[in-house]
């Protein structure tokens, strides 16, 4: 799961779907952090979650992308576990 700001939902669609995730769920969020709240009162103060469900290898790619190339200059945190399908040939 990854929640940042809605500003680069473009970019994290992209990157998902290039480092091999086969879909991808992205909704609106509200909430506040050591960067501040967001509270979504205007567009650029927006946040949005992104849930992939992928096997161990793309979400270890997934992170890494996203550590390395958005974390210094945005608010953007990434959570990894384990869930379980009842459609796993979909993933």
């Amino acid at each position: 799961m990854v929640i940042a700001e809605a500003a680069l939902e473009r970019q994290l669609v992209a990157d998902v779907k290039r480092l091999g995730a086969h879909g991808y769920t992205v909704f609106d969020v509200r909430g506040g952090g050591a960067r501040g709240d967001r509270r979504a009162d205007w567009d650029a103060d927006r946040s949005i979650q992104m849930e992939v469900i992928c096997d161990d290898s793309v979400a270890a790619a997934i992170a890494e992308h996203i550590h390395l190339t958005y974390f210094d200059d945005y608010a953007v945190t990434v959570f990894i576990s384990e869930v379980g399908v009842l459609r796993p040939e979909k993933f």
